[in-house]
C-alpha cells in the first residue's frame, strides 16, 4: 500500500512538472523546420517587414529594437531559441509574443534573421575614440546616464545602446530628443496634497504607490492616498538637444562611440 501510495505521489509529482513546463513555455513542442532556402528567407523578410521592422527597424539594423544584423545576438543560442523569441517574446522586456503568427511563418522570420547575421556591418560615421572623449566631456552624458557601473541614472543605461538601437537612430535621439523615448522610460511629476511637486523618472507604478528617481538622483516612495495627481509626461525627455552644442564632426564621434557600446566594459 506504501509503495503504490508512493507511486501515486511520483505520478502526480511528474504531471504537475509537465504542466509547469506548458505553462512556463505555452505552446506545444516546437515543429520540425522547414528546409532553408532562398524563397523561405524571402518570405521571412516579407513576414519581417510587417511584423518586426517597426521596433527592428528597415533590415533589422535596429530603431526601438535592438539590431538584429549581427553574427550573435544575445539569447540566441541556436535556431530553435530563436524560434522560441519570436513566438513567446522576452518577459519584462519590449520585446512581445507573435501571437498573430503560424509556427511556419515563425520559423521563416527564423530564417530571415538568421541571414541577416552574414551581412556586412553597419559602419560608423566617425572616431569612436574621438567620440568617447565628447561623451566625457563635452557631452557631460555621464551625468545622467549609466555606463559600465558608474555614471547618473536619469537617462536610460547605455551599457548596451550600440547593440539595441541603430546608428540613426542614436543621432536622431542626439538631435531630437522626445522624438526618441524608449518604450517603458517615462518621465513624472507627482503632486502632493500640500502642493508640493515631485519630478522625474518613473522606476515603479503600482494600485498604491510609485517611485520616482527625482533628478538628483534620489529615491522616492509616494503613497498614492497622498498625492492629488501624478501627471505621466508621455514622450517627453529631459535630455536636451546636442544640435546646437556639438559640430557635425563631434555628433558622428559621439554616434561612432556609442556605436561600440555592446555590453562589457
Amino acid at each position: 500500500m506504501a509503495q503504490t501510495l508512493r507511486l501515486c505521489r511520483l505520478i502526480a509529482v511528474a504531471a504537475l512538472a509537465v504542466v509547469s513546463l506548458a505553462a512556463q513555455f505555452e505552446r506545444e513542442p516546437i515543429p520540425e523546420r522547414p528546409e532553408v532556402n532562398e524563397q523561405e528567407i524571402a518570405d521571412g523578410k516579407r513576414l519581417f517587414d510587417g511584423h518586426c521592422a517597426g521596433c527592428h527597424g528597415p533590415g533589422g539594423r535596429g530603431a526601438l529594437g535592438p539590431n538584429l544584423a549581427k553574427p550573435k545576438l544575445s539569447r540566441v543560442t541556436d535556431a530553435e531559441s530563436l524560434f522560441l523569441i519570436v513566438d513567446l517574446g522576452i518577459q519584462g522586456t519590449e520585446m512581445p509574443r507573435g501571437w498573430q503568427l503560424h509556427d511556419l511563418e515563425i520559423w521563416k522570420i527564423t530564417a530571415y534573421v538568421e541571414s541577416l547575421g552574414k551581412l556586412d556591418p553597419e559602419p560608423l560615421p566617425g572616431d569612436p575614440v574621438a567620440g568617447k572623449r565628447v561623451y566625457e566631456s563635452k557631452g557631460n552624458c555621464a551625468a545622467c546616464h549609466w555606463l559600465n557601473g558608474s555614471g547618473g541614472r536619469q537617462g536610460p543605461e547605455l551599457s548596451e545602446i550600440g547593440a539595441a538601437r541603430s546608428v540613426a537612430h542614436l543621432h536622431q535621439a542626439l538631435l531630437e530628443p522626445s522624438a526618441a523615448v524608449p518604450r517603458g522610460f517615462l518621465l513624472v511629476t507627482a503632486i502632493h496634497k500640500d502642493g508640493r511637486r515631485m519630478e522625474g523618472v518613473r522606476l515603479y507604478d503600482g494600485p498604491f504607490s510609485i517611485q520616482i528617481r527625482d533628478f538628483s538622483d534620489e529615491l522616492h516612495s509616494l503613497m498614492k492616498s497622498e498625492l492629488t495627481e501624478v501627471v505621466k509626461r508621455e514622450g517627453e525627455s529631459s535630455m536636451p538637444s546636442y544640435a546646437a552644442t556639438l559640430s557635425n564632426t563631434e555628433m558622428d564621434d559621439l554616434v561612432a562611440y556609442l556605436a561600440t557600446l555592446q555590453g562589457g566594459s
